[in-house]
C-alpha cells in the first residue's frame, strides 16, 4: 500500500512539474540528485565532469520539463540527458584531440622544413587546413599527377566524387591563397 501512494505521490509531482510548478520540479530534481550523480560517476570515472554533468543534466530537465512526455521514469529522463551529454562531450574532446594532433605535425613538417632550409609555400599551409577527404584527391592529382580512376580505386570511391572533391577544393585554396 506504501508503494502505491508513493508512486502516485511521485506521479502527482510530477505532472505538476511538467505543468510549470517550480516547486514540483525542485523536488524531484533533489530526489533524483543523488542517483544521477552516481550514474554520472561511474560512466565518466571523474568527479569533476561527473559533477559538470549533473549541473548541465540539471539546467537541461529545468529548460525542457515541459516536453516530459510522462512515459517513463523521471531519473530515466534524466540519465538519458545526461548520457547524451556526456556522450556529446567526449566528441568534442575526441575532435579536440584530433586537431592537437593535426597541428603538432604541422608544426614539425615546417619545422623540418626549415630545419632543412626548405622553402614552406603557402598553398601547404592552406591545404593543410582542408579536410583530409578534400585534401587527399588534391595532393594525389595535382601533386603527384594519378588519374582520376586511379584516385577512385584507391579511395573507395565514385570518379564523379574525386573531380567534385578536387574542383571544390581546388575552388577553396584559390580563395585561401587570393587573400
Amino acid at each position: 500500500m506504501v508503494t502505491t501512494e508513493r508512486q502516485t505521490d511521485d506521479e502527482a509531482i510530477l505532472k505538476q512539474a511538467v505543468r510549470g510548478d517550480g516547486q514540483a520540479l525542485a523536488v524531484l530534481l533533489r530526489d533524483n540528485y543523488t542517483l544521477l550523480y552516481r550514474y554520472m560517476l561511474k560512466v565518466t570515472m571523474n568527479k569533476a565532469m561527473a559533477e559538470d554533468l549533473v549541473q548541465e543534466t540539471m539546467l537541461k530537465a529545468i529548460e525542457r520539463i515541459g516536453s516530459f512526455q510522462l512515459r517513463s521514469k523521471f531519473s530515466t529522463w534524466l540519465i538519458s540527458i545526461g548520457t547524451r551529454l556526456y556522450m556529446d562531450e567526449m566528441r568534442k574532446k575526441k575532435r579536440e584531440r584530433n586537431w592537437q594532433n593535426t597541428e603538432q605535425a604541422m608544426q614539425s613538417i615546417r619545422f623540418d622544413a626549415a630545419m632543412r632550409q626548405d622553402e614552406w609555400p603557402e598553398a601547404l599551409d592552406a591545404l593543410a587546413d582542408m579536410p583530409y577527404d578534400i585534401r587527399v584527391p588534391i595532393l594525389l592529382k595535382y601533386y603527384y599527377g594519378y588519374a582520376y580512376e586511379e584516385i577512385a580505386k584507391w579511395l573507395d570511391i565514385p570518379v564523379g566524387t574525386v573531380k567534385s572533391r578536387l574542383h571544390n577544393g581546388l575552388k577553396h585554396l584559390r580563395k585561401e591563397l587570393s587573400q
